[in-house]
């Protein structure tokens, strides 16, 4: 493994996405020669990290603003440097400008403020340039689209858009409110990478051993937790917010949802 040097602020970084204390931070980036990616893994295989929401740690500021027009959802992220500005009035609006043209007009009514934006910069002193954009369209499928958006300080920090067939307007509305939340990866368990899933596969069997865990119930162990880590990024697997005792499936009944986005602040 080549040698990578690392920084107190690494370590404090480290111990902000793990939960893990500083020392152990420390030891982990020296074990795995400053690779923060292999740090982080050992410090779970050890059983050294905590569970951590993405909301808890440290993220780049910017704000959101979210537009649904009858059968067309937008979401428009503008980013910048401090937490400050994001809350500015000017800031807010110029994002929710941004948002209903995407939403109005497709992609080019973003190009067409670039200029806007490199102004406001410079009125507020600080960097801001477009980040993440979504946009969907029903168009005639008949299709309904709705969305959420979660506000803090008067500025929008969490996203969604939903697309469903063969749903109402507020089914879509109630699953945009649960993945704002739940936060999947995936809508179904065929769309996670392969590759991915026999990492964390690795990584539990480590966590397990180091856990004094008896080889003959190794792979019973394994299994179980690959099954919930599995159903906590898969959108239809997950247990639905308003009643846990049934699926996300289960809820949507005979609706079907075609597609979904989230962007949040810092993720």
């Amino acid at each position: 493994m080549s040698e990578r040097t690392f920084s107190a602020q690494d370590v404090q970084s480290l111990r902000r996405a793990t939960g893990a204390g500083m020392l152990d931070a420390k030891r982990a980036l020296e074990e795995s020669g400053g690779d923060f990616e292999a740090a982080a893994r050992r410090l779970r295989e050890l059983g050294k990290a905590s569970a951590v929401k993405r909301a808890e740690r440290e993220s780049s500021q910017g704000a959101l603003s979210l537009v649904v027009e009858s059968d067309v959802g937008a979401i428009v992220e503008l980013r910048c440097e401090t937490d400050f500005v994001a809350k500015s009035a000017e800031f807010v609006q110029l994002v929710e400008e941004l948002a209903g043209g995407l939403a109005a007009d497709g992609p080019d009514a973003l190009t067409a403020r670039g200029e806007d934006i490199e102004k406001l910069g410079v009125v507020l002193k600080e960097h801001i340039e477009l980040g993440r954009t979504v946009r969907f369209a029903a168009g005639a499928s008949g299709n309904v689209i709705d969305g959420y958006l979660h506000e803090q300080n008067g500025r929008g920090v969490n996203a969604v858009l939903v697309e469903l067939a063969g749903g109402s307007r507020s089914l879509a509305h109630e699953l945009a409110v649960h993945i704002a939340f739940a936060r999947p990866v995936v809508l179904r368990r065929d769309e996670l990478p392969a590759a991915e899933v026999e990492e964390e596969r690795a990584t539990l069997l480590a966590a397990a051993r180091n856990e004094g865990k008896p080889e003959a119930a190794l792979e019973k162990v394994v299994d179980g937790r690959l099954t919930g880590w599995i159903k906590e990024r898969c959108l239809l697997e997950q247990p639905y917010v308003r009643d846990e005792k049934q699926t996300v499936a289960g809820h949507l009944g005979n609706a079907t949802v075609v597609r979904f986005a989230q962007v949040e602040i810092g993720a």
